[in-house]
């Protein structure tokens, strides 16, 4: 997808692209809604061509980069840090300035690919960690409540726990979150 308010510069970059094997599935303007035909396109690569892109266009970018997260590459003459910073923020994977040159264009995209890949394996990794995490605070969470009002040792309230496990074929980070939402019905209180 193509995105440039300047007809004849949109025409370079398209051209550049077909000559090193893209195929430009559409050409718009930044000030059509972009999510939208985003959305419907489906594009594995978005292009964006301004000469300074404006907080609306770098909106959007961090709704594409939430709702349909892809590769994204912008070219700009702008050569503010601070609008670089808040692009890459947003979900640009390569901020490109004064560098349209149709010689250099497949090189910059496989870029923005590569780390684009790089970013969401990292960002999978991390939602991984969290979810680990969490479980393993519900666990602990579990733990101590049934040692608390059970009067059960460490080791007794993990095998009870593991034993409910297996006997409900349920995952055990499940079963401690029935335990503690039952432990604080029983308590009345939210340790």
């Amino acid at each position: 997808m193509l995105v440039d308010d300047e007809p004849a510069r949109a025409a370079l970059l398209e051209r550049a692209l077909t000559d090193t094997g893209f195929r430009v599935l559409g050409r718009i303007d930044p000030e059509e809604d972009l999510v939208a035909v985003v959305s419907r396109v489906q594009p594995d690569v978005t292009i964006v061509a301004l000469d300074s892109p404006s907080r609306d266009t770098l909106e959007d970018m961090a709704s594409l980069s939430r709702d349909n997260p892809h590769p994204i590459v912008m070219f700009t003459a702008e050569n503010d840090v601070e609008t670089m910073r808040a692009a890459m923020r947003n979900g640009v994977s390569a901020y490109i300035v004064d560098g349209l040159e149709p010689g250099r264009v497949r090189s910059i995209v496989d870029v923005a690919v590569a780390r684009f890949r790089e970013f969401q394996a990292l960002r999978e990794e991390l939602d991984i960690a969290r979810c680990e995490l969490e479980d393993r605070r519900v666990l602990e969470r579990a733990k101590r409540l049934l040692m608390a009002h059970r009067d059960m040792t460490e080791k007794q309230a993990y095998e009870a726990l593991r034993k409910m496990s297996m006997d409900r074929s349920q995952r055990i980070v499940d079963v401690a979150r029935n335990v503690i939402e039952i432990m604080q019905l029983v308590s009345g209180n939210d340790d």
